[in-house]
Parts: structure tokens; sequence; C-alpha cells
């Protein structure tokens, strides 16, 4: 693998790309005040000055991709909004974060929630909507008043509500908080979470953009995606196309988490690696090695440490063989054992399935027997060809991509790792300490 050409002899202190993450140190940085000291509300008044179609077509020509996963242009899913349809148009944002290892917009949120307001007042003169809701995890009370201030700060400001900063814009934002399942997610089981019955993916199609939130034109991005279009259109397109990699532009936040000397968020173009993020975050754990890591958490399929060098873009990672996913990097040294990660991470997909369709609600069950048998050092050689039979009936066969999510770490793990699982079926048991794999085991060797 090779870097990125435009990272590949940058030092490490030149690497981050702080935008959405500038003062997020900053005293009160969640408030109105200390949003605007930053140009906030800039890129608002820019986009009032222009059509809404202009608008479109200017987020398309950034590139800006959805941060929330798939990477699709968010300029053109907003452009697949119908227009003069005589229907309501709706906006929902997607910040029910709940992938393991994913923590990029609860942060966001907490610190710089004016941030998603203004890429919300922007994206709904857009698309001609005169109604968006937030949708977040509700199990982050601090991060939902938090976000209730701020958008009772907008409305006295005058950048909510009717005739917003005077341009006739009449603006709604609606707060609500979901009940916690993973599965919402999904934009279609967040839609029907929304509308008040139980979360569960929609068929498609009709797609949202035809018939989403009460069967009307729906836009679902994520938070980081809306974020991001203010300082766009403050700052420019081609500013914004100055960084990251020319089919994945723009800056974005990575998610650095495991066996790391200094774990956090890094914001940095698109197209950095693994290699330069350790760099800037003190490697892994003194005295330690990287094992294995996911390059967009625990849904997309794990690396190893021979793919420190693949650039952190939509096409370099999944080149490799991955999905960029939400830039989740769990990183795991040698003291972990693989097959104990793969299980929990199967036992949270098992216990998140709707249970709607059979592949899903049944596969996942059966690969968490499997996992626990082999992890406890019951299993048999003919379990392992029996994980990627079951896997594979689940993967691109289930009603969502929570299937294909609990099928992609049994898939890899058995690449790259074949001969551990192959060592607790022979061994009878789990070959690893599970207490050197914790944080704090180092420390308790030191004091003993």
């Amino acid at each position: 693998m090779t870097l990125a050409p435009e990272l590949k002899d940058t030092g490490p202190e030149k690497l981050l790309a702080p935008v959405l993450s500038a003062f997020w140190d900053e005293d009160r940085s969640w408030t109105l005040d200390v949003y605007r000291r930053h140009e906030g509300y800039e890129g608002l008044r820019k986009a009032l000055a222009m059509s809404p179609d202009d608008v479109i077509a200017y987020v398309k020509e950034s590139g800006l991709r959805g941060r929330g996963g798939a990477g699709f242009p968010t300029g053109m899913k907003w452009q697949f909004i119908p227009q003069g349809d005589g229907k309501p148009h709706y906006l929902v944002v997607n910040a029910d974060e709940s992938e393991p290892g994913t923590c990029k917009d609860i942060p966001l949120l907490f610190a710089n929630p004016h941030s998603l307001i203004e890429g919300i007042a922007i994206a709904c003169y857009a698309i001609r909507s005169s109604h968006a809701f937030i949708y977040l995890r509700g199990e982050v009370v601090p991060v939902l008043r938090r976000l209730h201030e701020a958008v009772r700060e907008a409305y006295a400001a005058g950048l909510l509500g009717k005739n917003a900063l005077g341009s006739g814009l009449d603006l709604e934002l609606t707060v609500h908080a979901g009940a916690g399942a993973y599965i919402c997610g999904e934009e279609t089981a967040l839609l029907d979470s929304l509308e008040g019955r139980r979360g569960q993916p929609r068929l498609r199609p009709p797609f949202p953009a035809v018939a989403g939130l009460y069967a009307c034109p729906t836009v679902v991005n994520n938070v980081e995606s809306i974020a991001s279009v203010p300082t766009i259109m403050n700052r420019g397109k081609e500013w914004f196309r100055s960084m990251g990699s020319e089919k994945s532009p723009g800056f974005t936040l990575y998610s650095l988490s495991g066996h790391v000397a200094r774990p956090g968020q890094y914001e940095a173009p698109m197209g950095i690696t693994l290699r330069q993020l350790l760099d800037m975050s003190g490697g892994m754990r003194p005295g330690h090695r990287l094992k294995f890591w996911t390059p967009g958490g625990s849904s997309t399929p794990m690396f190893t440490d021979e793919h420190l060098d693949v650039p952190l873009d939509y096409e370099g990672v999944g080149a490799a063989g991955s999905m960029l996913g939400t830039k989740a990097l769990q990183c795991f040294d040698e003291t972990t054992c693989v097959v104990r990660a793969v299980t929990r991470w199967t036992e949270f997909y098992a216990h998140e399935s709707c249970g709607k369709c059979t592949p899903c609600r049944e596969g996942t069950y059966w690969l968490v027997q499997l996992m626990r048998d082999i992890e406890a050092g019951k299993g048999r050689m003919s379990d392992l060809d029996k994980l990627n039979d079951i896997a594979d009936n689940i993967n691109g066969k289930a009603f969502c991509a929570l299937g294909d999510g609990a099928a992609s770490p049994i898939f890899s793990s058995l690449k790259y790792f074949r001969e551990e699982y192959e060592q607790h079926i022979t061994g009878r048991g789990c070959p690893f300490d599970p207490a050197r794999s914790t944080a704090w085991a180092d420390r308790t060797e030191v004091h003993a």
C-alpha cells in the first residue's frame, strides 16, 4: 500500500485540519456567542444570498460525501428531492450514533452544536424544507440538554423560526430523543421510530427522497455531513477540495480508540493513514504492537498491521478490502484475543437485530452460539466452515446492512487469524489472559 501522494512527505505536526473541532477546548464552546466569534452563521448568510438550486450545486461541486458510513455524495442526495410536488419536505439528521467504536458525532454535538444547526438551516433552504428533525440517541442526556439549549439560543437570535435572518425562510427544528436501538441508525428504521412506530427498516423502493417521513420527500443525513456544510459555504468549495483526495475531498473526524497512547478525535484531511495518526497519538501503548484494527467500526472488515499505510479515504480502504464507514479506528495490540473480540461484537449484533428478517434474526443467534463455544474451547474444526457458511447466508441477504455488519468481523477474522481460532479448538480453551488486554494491566504489574 502507498500513502496518499499529498500526505506522503508531511510531518505529523502539520497533518491535522481542525475545522469542526477548532475551538472545542475554548470555554463554553457550545454557546452561540463563541460560535459567532468563529465566523458562525456566516455560511448561512452566504447561502441565503444564493438560489436554493445554486446551493445544492455548490455542495455537490465541493465533493462533500456523507460522513455516516456509506460516503454517498451529499449534494446529490439533496438533488434527489422532487421540487414543485406540493408536498412538505423534511430534513432528518441521524444522530443515533451507536456503532461500536464510533464516537465522533456525540462529542461534536456536545462541544459545537451550532455547527449542526447552521448546517440544518442551509440544507433546509436548499431542499425547500420548513421543518427539520434531529434524531438523537436518547441515552446521551448531557448532549440532549446541550442541544436543546443551542436550539433555544438559535430561536431567540432569529436564526430559526418565522422569517429566519429576515430571509423569508420559515424553519422549525425538533430535537427527538430515541430509545436506544442500534437499528435506528438505519435511515428507514429511524423514520419509522420518528413516526412513533417500532424501529424496523422499510422495504425500498420507495426511497426516503420520494416517500420518507410522513410519506413525504425526506433527506436523511449524518451529523458530521450537515455540520461540514457551513464552512464549505463560508470558505469556499475550492478550499474544501484543497484537502483530502480527488474523489474523497475535505476534512473529517477520525475516532482513535483502543490500545493507543492518546485516544481521541483527530480531525484530518481524508486520505491520512493509521501510521500517521499513531505517530501523532504516541503510538500503541508502551511495550506493545498493533495486532488488528477496524477502519470504520466493528461492522467493517478488520485490518492488520500490514495495512498501516492504507489511505483512509473511501477508495483506499475499499481497494484494500474493507470500508471506511464511520472512521472509527479501534486498535488492538497483541494481548487481545481475536476470537474474544469478535464474539463480543457478534453478541452485540444478535442483541440489536430487530428480528424483521430471518437471515439476520436466526443467523446472528447461531453465530453467537458457535463463537461462544469456540472461545470456551468447546468448538470443533468443522465449526469454522460453519461460521463462514452462516455468515455467507446473512451477508447481502438481510433486510438491511445490520446483517452485513455482523458478517464482516467473522469473514475478516477467519481470513487473517484462522490459526488463532484453531488454537482455541485444539487447545480446548483460550490461550490469552483477558486481564492482559485491559488498559490498566501494565500499571498493575508495576505496582505488584
